[in-house]
This record gives structure tokens, C-alpha cells and sequence, in this order.
């Protein structure tokens, strides 16, 4: 097994962001995004998909959250991608159900090398505390596009907004924790008909 593991930098004029992934790691996290609510929610994807995530962020919070949040979603998705290389051995497809007392999500990825995000998610409010909701979706968008999966987000019921977004946060870790694992039965090959992903 190779080590996957990768480390990936994005600089504009509105972010500065680092990140360091260990797709085989323990479910550690060491993140300084700004934004304490992602903080919460990356650190979700941490443990529930036993990837060691580091986030060193800085952005233009005082326009607001936009940018900082989309960037990381970015950033993250670049990491993932160049962590786990050319995806031989892996199971590809990943899904789990997550349910955080009456709330109820649904995550399935698919490691396929084509970006797409199916995200029906309406949220009770706008803001959890002094997070945009919307921002989620952004968050997302900008991971799909840049670590070349599809992902299917879908919240099945729920009444308090922070339980939604927690359960697809847990939910999308334990989709890519099942996706990425090594299937013995595969072996060294690719898992498509088309032999490349």
C-alpha cells in the first residue's frame, strides 16, 4: 500500500490556505480556518472518515465568510485527489446514512473523475449562529470540482439546522472513509470497465 498522503497550498488575493491530508490516518485534525463553525464541520470529516486533516487558512473574513469557505472546499478536494493517486485498489463508491436525534442525512460519492454535486438541502433559518447556510453548498461545489468526484447530498428529514448540517458533515466522512478503502478482491486494478478514472 503507497502512502497517501499529500500536501497542497492555494494563494490568491482573498485566501491563503494549506492543507495536509493522510487518507490512512486515525481521524486526527488540527484546523485554523477562522470560520469556528467549519472548523466543527471539517473536523467531522475527520473522525468519522479516519483521514488526518490539517487546515491552515487565512482569508478576507472581514468581507465575510464566502471565499475563505469555498477556497478550503477547493483546496481540500485537491488534497484528496492527489492523495489517493490513480485510485487502483480502491472501492470507489462510498454511502452512509447518519442520523443525529430528529435529524436524518445521506451521503454517496463516487470516485469517477467527473465533478458533480446533486445537493437538495433546504435549511429551517439562515445562519447557524453567524454561519450562512449557503455557504455549505459553496463549500461542497468547490470540493466536487476540484477532487473530480460525484456526490449526492441529501437530508432526509430534520428540524434544527446545525443537526442537518452535522449529520452530512459526519455522513460525507464515512461515504469517502468507505470509498477510499483497499478492496482485496480488486487488487492492483482500477475499478471502472473503462480502466481509468
Amino acid at each position: 500500500m503507497s502512502n497517501r498522503t499529500s500536501s497542497v497550498e492555494r494563494n490568491t488575493n482573498e485566501t491563503q490556505i494549506r492543507i495536509e491530508v493522510n487518507l490512512d490516518g486515525s481521524g486526527q485534525s488540527d484546523l485554523q480556518t477562522g470560520v469556528p463553525f467549519l472548523d466543527h464541520m471539517i473536523d467531522q470529516i475527520a473522525r468519522h472518515g479516519l483521514i488526518d486533516i490539517t487546515v491552515n487558512a487565512a482569508g478576507d473574513l472581514h468581507i465575510d465568510d464566502h471565499h475563505t469557505v469555498e477556497d478550503i472546499g477547493i483546496t481540500l478536494g485537491q488534497a484528496i485527489s492527489k492523495a489517493v493517486g490513480d485510485k487502483r485498489g480502491i472501492r470507489r463508491y462510498g454511502h452512509a446514512y447518519v442520523p443525529l436525534d430528529e435529524a436524518l442525512s445521506r451521503v454517496v460519492v463516487d470516485f469517477s473523475g467527473r465533478p458533480s454535486l446533486i445537493y437538495p438541502v433546504s435549511y429551517p433559518r439562515a445562519r447557524i449562529g453567524g454561519f450562512d447556510v449557503d455557504l455549505l453548498s459553496e463549500f461542497f461545489h468547490g470540493f466536487c470540482n476540484h477532487a473530480l468526484v460525484t456526490l449526492h447530498i441529501d437530508n432526509i428529514r430534520g428540524e434544527n439546522a446545525h443537526y442537518i448540517a452535522e449529520t452530512i458533515f459526519k455522513a460525507f466522512g464515512r461515504a469517502l472513509r468507505m470509498a477510499l478503502e483497499f478492496d482485496s478482491r480488486v487488487g492492483d486494478s482500477i475499478p471502472s470497465t473503462k480502466g481509468s478514472l
